[in-house]
């Protein structure tokens, strides 16, 4: 995704003032979190939310879950879907639409009430069906593939190299506010989901008027030093 540069001139006198904001910066991830007992991997991240999906129902007040019908699952079934490697607790499947195996709802949508620069979640057997899609007010962001994360993406059930913590961060000046979750074939397996809520970012305008007030009130120092030295 390509830089947005916005620029605003503030006139105060003969004094002009030039703010520029760089956003848009292209979307990252990291792997790594802190392994728990039984439960795989967690988001390492300070103050990240995450969802377990133990109580059966993942929404809550920020994030809602659509799509879920029969994706709440726990353990392995061959042929259907593999729980990620050191988990033994529930977690969520996702298959291609009408194949024969739980979890066949092609995708499960996150909607979240708040603005977002952080998602994080324990995927299991990464294959290159597996698939992630970040969106703003609606708008595609950026998609992730299981190519683009794993350097093997065979769907190992137990290799580390298909089973990874992954940690994504929105650009500078960047949110989101919608997650797709989807799968062409069998199957999308995920645990620990975790989000983090976006710091207020200032808009142009705001920054413009800061500049406004900044120049004025070294406007004022000016004439007051002028008159002192009178």
């Amino acid at each position: 995704m390509n830089a947005i540069k916005l620029t605003s001139i503030v006139l105060v006198g003969s004094a002009a003032i030039a703010i520029s904001a760089t956003s848009a910066q292209a979307f990252s991830f990291s792997v790594g979190g802190t392994a728990v007992a039984g439960e795989g991997y967690k988001s390492s991240l300070a103050g990240a939310q995450t969802i377990d999906f133990n109580s059966g129902s993942p929404s809550n007040s920020v994030v809602t879950y659509s799509g879920i019908v029969n994706n709440i699952v726990q353990g392995s079934k061959s042929g259907q879907h593999a729980t990620p490697a050191g988990n033994e607790s529930k977690f969520l499947t996702i298959s291609q639409k009408n194949a024969n195996v739980v979890g066949n709802t092609g995708s499960v949508t996150l909607n979240f009430a708040k603005a977002l620069d952080y998602f994080g979640l324990y995927w299991g057997s990464v294959d290159t069906h597996n698939f992630i899609d970040f969106y703003s007010g609606g708008k595609l962001l950026k998609t992730f593939g299981g190519g683009d994360i794993s350097t093997t993406a065979k769907g190992s059930w137990t290799g580390a190299s298909d089973n990874l913590y992954l940690n994504f961060f929105a650009g500078a000046g960047q949110s989101f506010d919608q997650i797709v979750l989807r799968a062409n074939g069998t199957a999308f397996e995920s645990d620990n989901h975790s989000y983090r809520e976006s710091a207020a970012v200032p808009e142009p305008t705001t920054m413009a008027g800061l500049a406004l007030a900044s120049a004025g009130f070294a406007a004022a120092r000016r004439k007051k030093q002028k008159a002192q030295a009178s």
